[in-house]
């Protein structure tokens, strides 16, 4: 007689929770905290990549400039966690599930709401030294580090048209730009290589070998010709990318250059899902990733008000009329 099937192990239990948070940088953070402050059950997943991970000190946020970065979100983890009903969980979220009823599946929780704050993820050029001057001498961001370039000779790594944009914003602050392609032919046509010859900015066709100096004490960039070009500033444009995996996945709608499309209130344009940071449209600051971070998080637990949530949410308020 065929024995009997062994019975199929029921699927693991999932944690319900009112929000999942995936990222746990300024965006993320901020999203969780007023999650909380609306005493909603929040959990951030946080995979602990940082794309200021090396940066030094960042500038222009007020109360707070200059500060370092991983200062910054070491005391908002702990603002955080302040709050009861606010944990947060080292990992990443490889897959999120929207079900028939509204909610989420994503990293063995279930959650009413689903806040994405993956940031982007930038592409350095390959020169030797680059990882020891990341963050004290090297940078992307001409709005982020222009300030300090002010009255020094710069270099800009890159190769594309976007270079003309770039070095002549440089220009506000620094004394004089030289463009490198490492080892690239400059894809800008005529009309960019007269625009940045008519404001004196050379474009050198060469590979950048080597950055030279200790870190924090830049003195110049070794090309492939043998030639050092003295600078104790480099700025790079090469590429970076939004993390929109989850974001495609559950069908959220982008924009033409890959970001995720918000509205007023943060909501992509998949019911339920928010997102926030350096993966929406504007300004790659971190007060701005902060500040969308907040409105992710506040338009998240106003869009709840009324409704009982998860079994740790409280007792719900009257929804507003």
């Amino acid at each position: 007689m065929p024995s009997s099937p062994e019975p199929s192990s029921p699927e693991p239990s999932l944690r319900e929770v009112d929000a999942v948070v995936v990222g746990g940088g300024a965006a993320g953070l901020a999203a969780a905290l007023w999650l909380a402050r609306y005493r909603r059950s929040v959990v951030v997943l946080d995979s602990g990549d940082y794309r200021a991970a090396s940066v030094e000190a960042s500038h222009g946020y007020l109360g707070r400039d200059p500060q370092k970065p991983m200062d910054l979100l070491a005391r908002g983890r702990e603002e955080l966690l302040a709050y009861p009903t606010a944990s947060l969980v080292r990992g990443r979220a490889d897959t999120a599930v929207r079900r028939e009823d509204g909610r989420f599946e994503v990293a063995g929780l279930l959650a009413q709401r689903l806040v994405l704050a993956t940031g982007v993820v930038d592409t350095f050029p390959s020169v030797e030294g680059f990882a020891e001057h990341y963050g004290a001498s090297v940078f992307h961001c001409p709005a982020c580090d222009g300030y300090e370039a002010r009255d020094r000779d710069v270099v800009a790594l890159g190769w594309d048209a976007r270079l003309v944009g770039f070095s002549l914003t440089l220009l506000n602050w620094a004394r004089s730009i030289t463009v490198v392609t490492d080892g690239h032919a400059f894809e800008g046509d005529g009309g960019a290589r007269g625009e940045l010859a008519g404001h004196g900015v050379e474009v050198l066709e060469r590979d950048a070998v080597r950055l030279l100096g200790s870190r924090g004490d830049l003195r110049g960039l070794c090309l492939d010709d043998g030639r050092e070009l003295l600078t104790s500033l480099v700025f790079f444009s090469v590429n970076h990318t939004p993390q929109v995996d989850l974001a495609a996945t559950l069908g959220c709608a982008l924009d033409a250059e890959g970001y995720v499309v918000v509205d007023a209130q943060g909501q992509t344009t998949v019911p339920g899902v928010y997102a926030a940071g350096d993966l929406t449209p504007g300004l790659q600051l971190v007060q701005v990733a902060a500040a969308s971070g907040t409105v992710a998080g506040v338009g998240a637990a106003q869009s709840l008000l009324g409704s009982a949530g998860s079994p740790t949410a409280p007792r719900p308020g009257p929804a507003p009329a």
